[in-house]
């Protein structure tokens, strides 16, 4: 094993995990996508440690892999037909429960619409690198991304806040 890479694995690998998580919702999914990521790696190591260092590489792996984990035969989900009460804000165990909500509603998006909004408001990355990252035009990123926040506002009812704010 690499001195390098043992360095970068343990520099990097929560928030390659991470950033995994955010994609899948699924947190042994999510390591299982980073850990073939950080094996693919360390085969090419050599080759993806130039100026772009190797943390591209390493995420443009797990994102691959997201987008086509699905076609895996042992990959389904489970719909509920039940919907949870919507909590009040005020309690942090209701705010977790919200953010809970959130990632269920996440799942639920087409894999590119996830992996747009991970990578655009999660990541911070510009439409173009998004692009490149899923071999697409900005565009098409946008549309991806106007999709999906679509589709999570009608998902999202308001909660009504103390004082009438939603």
């Amino acid at each position: 094993m690499h001195v390098d890479f043992a360095e970068f694995v343990l520099a990097r690998s929560p928030a390659l995990l991470r950033f995994a998580y955010l994609l899948t919702g699924d947190r042994h999914l999510a390591e299982d996508l980073t850990q073939e990521a950080l094996v693919r790696a360390h085969r090419r190591w050599s080759a993806i440690t130039g100026d772009g260092g190797p943390e591209p590489y390493v995420r443009q792996a797990i994102l691959r892999q997201f987008l086509s984990w699905r076609r895996r035969r042992s990959f389904f989900e489970r719909p509920s037909a039940e919907l949870p009460e919507r909590p009040h804000p005020d309690d942090l165990a209701d705010r977790v429960a919200v953010s809970d909500e959130m990632w269920s509603l996440l799942r639920t998006l087409p894999r590119s619409q996830r992996a747009v909004v991970v990578l655009r408001y999660y990541e911070d990355l510009p439409d173009a690198e998004i692009a490149r990252l899923l071999g697409c035009s900005p565009a098409t990123v946008r549309v991806h991304a106007f999709h999906a926040l679509r589709r999570l506002r009608t998902a999202l009812t308001p909660v009504r806040l103390p004082g009438g704010q939603t």
